[in-house]
């Protein structure tokens, strides 16, 4: 939902995106094909298809973790190769092992922490993310562009106070629904809404979306004050 601003900055900010490009058949050089005609790709459905994170936080988490577990296995091992004794842990560790039931109260909560845990790494795995980010269409196959969230809806609140009987609104953007509130103090709110449903469907067209969202407009008077 956007915040007040002087207008300045409206929608002209940009910023670099990690992207996880996936090359398959048929494509070159890990980039989809141009869109067609109708916005959509040529050949097929799947155009402006989302920016994939790099999960680049969680993958380190896991790879340390897994790193300081392997590395303190192989050093027990290789002290008891030497000729010490086994790590009390180690020994503890087994002995709890062989000994607990499986039916056990923190055999279970070790086994459902795992299982979470291990279903959090796979959605991670399977899922775009960078759900901030709209995909814009593609005008060159080389070249991929997505739009803030904040800054689309930035753009459409830009858009609601230019029309007449205005007083105030907000926007909201998401990947499937735009919503804007609009405060208007003079004018009949059929007109507004009106003007509105126009100037805000021409706004979503000309901010070059892959998939327009759908827009909700919502017009009421000021409350009293007091």
């Amino acid at each position: 939902m956007s915040e007040p601003h002087d207008g300045r900055d409206s929608g002209r900010r940009t910023r670099r995106v990690p992207v996880l490009e996936k090359e398959g058949p048929g494509a070159t050089a890990g980039h989809d094909p141009l869109p067609g005609p109708d916005g959509g790709q040529d050949g097929g459905h799947g155009g402006g298809r989302r920016f994939w994170s790099a999960r680049r936080v969680p993958a380190a988490v896991v790879a340390v973790l897994l790193l300081a577990l392997a590395g303190l296995f192989l050093y027990d091992i290789a002290a008891v190769r030497a000729g010490r004794p086994v790590m009390s842990w180690r020994r503890e560790l087994a002995r709890q092992l062989a000994e607990r039931p499986l039916d056990d109260i923190w055999v279970r909560v070790g086994a459902a922490v795992a299982a979470a845990l291990g279903l959090w790494l796979v959605v991670l795995a399977v899922t775009p993310g960078l759900r901030g980010l709209l995909p814009m269409r593609r005008t060159h196959p080389d070249v991929r562009a997505a739009l803030d969230r904040p800054a689309a809806a930035m753009v459409l609140r830009d858009r609601a106070m230019e029309v007449s009987g205005v007083q105030s609104a907000r926007a909201s953007v998401g990947r499937r629904k735009a919503v804007v509130r609009a405060v208007s103090h003079f004018r009949d709110l059929d007109d507004v809404r009106a003007e509105l449903d126009a100037a805000l469907t021409a706004a979503i067209a000309a901010l070059g979306l892959a998939r327009p969202p759908r827009l909700s407009v919502r017009v009421r008077r000021p409350g009293r004050k007091g």
